[in-house]
């Protein structure tokens, strides 16, 4: 008994995609220079320390906090396609400010905190494609179709850094465009790769972007966002189970909050313990993140079939007890510490222990110290270097592994819940909060390592963290029972 052309199919799944499109460029754009902003922070502005990284990267999720709303607000009222556009000219010309930070003789690094700022902005239309996608799909298709939105913002934070692995080859130097006086190397070529992708968003937009609106059942409806249209009622009688809603913000920051530690750690850490220079931790790491990123497009395969039968809340669960593992093997163990970079001998690494490593078993390797002009090590200046055992290589991978298979069964079970808790309500201003929770833990997540990984040290750093899945876990528990379709909770379907 569903009434819709087959034109109108076509179109309305034509901008869904494009909408899929919107969200993975949000989320590339703030990954793609996760790995390399320590080194290019360090190589353009000598003053900025590891405390200032943490600001650096908390910055693009500090303007996606304030913008989400805003947009989440102007795309109730006027069509989408404006916020949509505005959003993504915004983060095309925050890139190009990033491509020249370089240039300013000083104050380089709040340059670059103003561009990663404004990129964020510009995600901040992560609300407006959620939305969207909410009122252009029939609840049969929702749970699909918001699966896919979480699954391509969470390729996106993936991906980002394997972009950002391709363009080392360029090298730290690269090649220099006198005329226009832009440096065309390994840390600028990836933003400029993400403004050329804005662009191509935006032509998209207008060339296949259409405002659709379907009721429950997959019927045709008049959208409110199509300038002289109204848009047809729905049966939205009852209330939205607000601790439900307010439970699932709090695991969404959680699942964001865990992730930016692990995404922002990875290049300090790796440079740390195992003596890489700058180019190695952004080369290594990006390799790693290759194959975690082939890990979860797999995940995403699997997981709506195991969602099927098992359910959403329960797939959480899981999700979150990978996690919690993951970031528990990080725990430093043993006695070997790691070597130190001191200060004043430049080409050196002080080996703290002289026994044959190839005589220990294999989990306990450790990459051997590199001899360049570049200081490598654990630097004298984190007093924990000298009391801290060392986090093997093993120990570092296996967590890679386990992360890489946790999250993203988290981001796209809390949205697919989230989605299906609110029901046919009006779901713009609702996705709006649920960005800017995540924001929020994106913003508090790299502070929080970089305050507590360059004070106190990794064990600290993993043991909290661990402490907060935990507390996320007890909490699902609690309000497991409430995580339930709006249409079940009063009776409309059988869950």
């Amino acid at each position: 008994d569903v009434v819709e052309s087959e034109e109108h199919y076509k179109s309305r799944w034509r901008s869904i995609w494009v909408m899929y499109l919107t969200m993975f460029l949000g989320s590339v754009g703030f990954s793609i220079v996760i790995m390399s902003v320590w080194p290019y922070l360090q190589k353009i502005d000598p003053t900025a320390d590891g405390s200032f990284l943490g600001w650096i990267i908390a910055s693009y999720s500090i303007g996606q906090m304030v913008s989400s709303p805003l947009f989440g607000l102007w795309s109730n009222y006027r069509p989408r396609k404006e916020p949509l556009v505005i959003s993504t000219a915004v983060s095309v010309a925050a890139n190009c400010l990033y491509a020249y930070v370089h240039v300013p003789h000083s104050h380089n690094k709040y340059y670059m905190l103003t561009a990663r700022a404004l990129v964020g902005f510009g995600a901040g239309n992560a609300a407006v494609v959620r939305s969207y996608i909410s009122g252009a799909t029939s609840l049969k298709e929702r749970t699909s179709a918001m699966a896919n939105t979480s699954a391509c913002q969470a390729v996106g934070f993936i991906l980002g850094p394997v972009f950002q692995t391709c363009f080392t080859l360029i090298g730290e130097e690269g090649i220099t465009w006198k005329l226009i006086d832009l440096q065309l190397n390994m840390y600028t070529a990836p933003v400029l790769f993400g403004a050329l992708l804005g662009v191509i968003n935006i032509i998209l937009i207008f060339a296949i972007f259409r405002e659709h609106r379907v009721d429950d059942m997959g019927r045709q409806c008049k959208s409110v966002n199509s300038e002289g249209e109204e848009s047809d009622a729905q049966d939205t009688e009852g209330d939205v189970d607000h601790v439900a809603v307010v439970a699932i913000n709090f695991l969404f920051f959680v699942i964001l909050f865990v992730f930016a530690v692990f995404e922002t750690i990875a290049t300090p850490l790796t440079m740390d313990m195992y003596c890489w220079t700058r180019k190695e931790a952004v080369f290594y790491n990006g390799i790693i993140l290759i194959v975690v990123g082939i890990e979860s497009v797999i995940v995403f395969m699997v997981v709506k079939v195991l969602a099927k039968k098992t359910g959403e809340r329960a797939m959480l669960h899981g999700g979150l007890l990978i996690v919690l593992v993951g970031f528990f093997i990080l725990l430093p163990w043993g006695k070997k510490l790691p070597n130190i970079q001191w200060q004043e001998i430049k080409n050196n690494s002080i080996p703290r222990t002289t026994y044959n490593e190839m005589e220990m078993p294999f989990w306990s390797w450790q990459l051997p110290a590199n001899h360049t002009a570049e200081p490598v090590g654990c630097p004298i200046t984190q007093s924990w270097c000298l009391n801290t055992p060392i986090i093997y290589l093993a120990q570092y991978i296996s967590s890679d592994i386990l992360i890489g298979l946790g999250y993203p069964v988290c981001h796209v079970m809390s949205y697919t819940l989230y989605s299906k808790i609110l029901g046919p309500k009006p779901q713009g201003t609702y996705m709006g909060w649920l960005t800017a929770s995540g924001s929020g833990a994106r913003i508090l997540g790299p502070v929080f390592v970089s305050q507590v990984y360059t004070h106190l040290g990794p064990r600290w750093a993993f043991s909290l963290i661990c402490g907060i899945v935990v507390a996320s876990l007890l909490l699902l528990e609690i309000v497991y029972k409430r995580l339930i379709a709006f249409s079940v909770r009063y009776g409309r379907m059988q869950e």
